[in-house]
């Protein structure tokens, strides 16, 4: 476990420092009534007779590897930079069964400034609603959880991040397949 933890803070350290910095706003509503950007044209969906509104914002990089996603956004005065990364495209194995990793790096957006004291949460929505929701952990300074990714499709990515203090919110989806 303890290689496979090395492993990974080693490749997140390599791969987030490669990771181009975009920014982009994001706003934020209750779990039911959340705007989520699609990356391409705006379309809405219904989701339990209550509207999703599928806004355009953010930063994918459509040109990482299989298995390698990116995505930045900036709330407020913080950038965060996303990764998820497949456990299998990096010859890793979870002991949990879990599939990908999502890793996060937090930047003061002015100043460009690493933000390495942070604590939040990541919730996954499968494309089957189902829910997953991991602690973040810090590996100086890049945060990071890991989750079974069971079906191909659009998965909803939500962190929550308290960082000096204050609560900040970023959603997005996540492509899988």
């Amino acid at each position: 476990m303890n290689k496979i933890v090395v492993i990974t803070t080693v490749l997140l350290v390599v791969v987030m420092g490669l990771t181009g910095l975009a920014t982009a706003d994001s706003t934020g509503k209750n779990h039911t009534d959340m705007d989520m950007p699609s990356h391409g044209k705006a379309d809405s969906i219904q989701k339990n007779n209550n509207k999703m509104d599928m806004q355009t914002h953010g930063d994918m990089d459509m040109s990482a590897p299989k298995g390698n996603f990116k995505h930045s956004m900036t709330e407020k005065h913080v950038q965060a930079d996303f990764q998820i990364m497949s456990l299998a495209d990096m010859n890793m194995k979870d002991q949990e069964g879990n599939t990908h990793h999502v890793m996060v790096q937090l930047f003061d957006a002015q100043k460009k400034d690493q933000l390495k004291k942070a604590v939040g949460k990541v919730k996954i929505i499968g494309p089957d609603k189902s829910e997953q929701t991991a602690t973040l952990k810090s590996y100086n300074g890049i945060f990071a959880a890991s989750f079974k990714f069971k079906q191909t499709g659009k998965y909803g990515v939500i962190c929550l991040l308290k960082v000096n203090g204050e609560k900040h919110l970023f959603k997005f989806w996540y492509p899988y397949g």
